[in-house]
């Protein structure tokens, strides 16, 4: 497999004045053996990023800071298919920025931008976001934030946008905010008046929600059940009852037992356990709570990071004769639009659902014979 560090010497930059070297060049610049410069791709990419110091200093040297065509520093510059981007200036404030859940291929462009032109970036692990940053040759500096510390780090993050800092926040994996406690610094950063800038991208609920075949129009994310078994339990009666597909996230150790008090719970409805999203071995298994949770309690332990869709309960005959009565009553009074806005808000039901059967109800009271006789009168 071709990294995407692999030094190209027929690519150029349209943001460089020169060309990507060659290993030759490249040991002519870091002073490096021939036989070190043409070493694996990781290693490639640590000395890709030595190599833009040194032609930084370079170029400072002939021309000093505040000529006109200066280099921005190395810090600024992030690495793609072998050629070093200059990142535009980033504005002050906090940039909530989604990474890849699997595949570093999945960061946009614009993520990529922020995380290398920001001042601070505010991460869940340093272990892990350092490994998408070098991937990409970022030198930013990191700083934890976490559920552990959020406390005494969220004073000093707020400081420095106070000090007209760019601050980038990610999570681990995915859209930051989504079961982490990035929420709170949102929250404060904007009460306290600074700019709070969305980066979007990756999201593994979303990304489960498209490949799971269950209803999207209405869901309801949960994130991980509790651990104990009696506080489980609790947890999925409370939330069996909502009418919408519902999105949990679980781990391979528990994924067995979690799924076995759902179908205890729950019943024979729809699911959809999705595993690996986006990585090599990426699969989605569909069925019943009761079949997938014999499944899993028969196999082996999975691995993995694990999403599972559920789809909701299925509308009792009583509740959809109510429907129809609430929905009668009120396109006697008002319009289609306003008769599903209605009796939506007054059930709780989905939009869509209510819709189609006001039209339904509708079509039926127009194709109606009309009574002329007074017999009735």
């Amino acid at each position: 497999m071709v990294s995407e560090f692999a030094l190209n010497k027929g690519s150029t930059s349209p943001l460089w004045l020169a060309m990507i070297p060659s290993p030759r060049q490249l040991q002519n610049l870091v002073d490096l053996p021939i036989s070190e410069a043409l070493a694996p791709p990781v290693t490639q990419a640590l000395r890709a990023v030595k190599l833009m110091s040194a032609m930084d200093k370079r170029r400072i040297a002939r021309d000093p800071p505040g000529s006109p065509g200066v280099a921005l520093p190395a810090a600024k510059r992030y690495l793609l298919k072998g050629q070093a981007i200059e990142a535009p200036a980033l504005a002050p404030g906090l940039h909530v920025v989604a990474t890849p859940i699997g595949n570093l291929r999945d960061i946009t462009l614009r993520a990529l931008e922020t995380l290398a032109a920001a001042d601070l970036i505010a991460c869940e692990d340093t272990r892990v976001t350092r490994k998408l940053i070098d991937h990409y040759g970022i030198t930013t500096p990191l700083t934890p934030y976490h559920e552990h510390n959020a406390g005494q780090a969220r004073p000093k993050i707020l400081a420095r946008l106070s000090a007209g800092a760019a601050v980038a926040l990610v999570s681990d994996a995915g859209t930051p905010l989504i079961s982490d406690p990035g929420f709170k610094l949102a929250r404060e950063a904007g009460a306290a008046g600074h700019a709070v800038r969305a980066v979007p991208g990756a999201s593994a609920v979303l990304a489960a929600l498209a490949v799971s075949g269950l209803p999207t129009d209405r869901f309801v994310f949960e994130g991980f059940l509790p651990a104990r078994e009696t506080q489980r339990r609790k947890r999925i009666d409370e939330i069996k009852g909502i009418p919408a597909t519902l999105v949990l996230f679980e781990t391979g150790p528990r994924i067995a037992a979690a799924l076995a008090d759902l179908a205890a719970a729950l019943g024979p409805r729809e699911a959809a356990i999705c595993r690996e999203l986006t990585k090599l071995y990426e699969e989605t298994r569909r069925g019943d709570l009761a079949s997938l949770a014999r499944d899993y309690a028969a196999g082996d332990q999975p691995r993995g990071e694990i999403v599972i869709v559920i789809a909701s309960p299925a509308a009792p005959a009583s509740e959809a004769a109510d429907l129809d009565a609430l929905l009668r009553q009120a396109l006697g009074r008002v319009s289609v639009k306003e008769a599903v806005g209605e009796i939506a808000a007054i059930t709780g039901r989905p939009r869509r659902e209510v819709y189609q059967r006001a039209l339904a109800l509708a079509q039926v009271r127009e194709h109606a014979p009309v009574n002329t006789s007074r017999d009735h009168e």
